[in-house]
């Protein structure tokens, strides 16, 4: 399968839905639109990964990486609508409590 991001913008940042499958063959696709965005101090950069359906080691580095730009920034990051599987992978490697795990976007974009 093949990964779509979808970028719009929130009154509190930007919000990237991911859409297929974040793996070794596509994880730099995430990882080079992130480092193309300019964020703000202050604001949250939102992953929405409702739509994700697989997400390998190479995704969850991408996440990382997408982490250290926000923080970088000195914004925020959200992780939002994650699949059971991959939340349970955040959960054994400790990335949940790194992670601001959220529900769904709307969660994570409301002022």
């Amino acid at each position: 399968m093949s990964l779509q991001i979808t970028v719009r913008d929130a009154a509190t940042g930007p919000v990237l839905e991911i859409a297929g499958d974040l793996d070794h063959a596509h994880a730099a696709e995430l990882r080079e639109l992130v480092a193309a965005r300019t964020l703000q101090p202050g604001q949250c950069l939102v992953l929405d990964l409702a739509a994700m359906e697989f997400c390998d080691s190479s995704g969850i580095t991408a996440l990382i990486a997408a982490r250290n730009h926000a923080h970088a920034a000195r914004a925020d990051i959200a992780l939002a609508a994650v699949p059971a599987n991959t939340r349970r992978v955040l959960r054994i490697v400790g990335l949940d409590q790194v992670f601001t795990l959220l529900p769904d976007s709307g969660a994570a974009t409301r002022s």
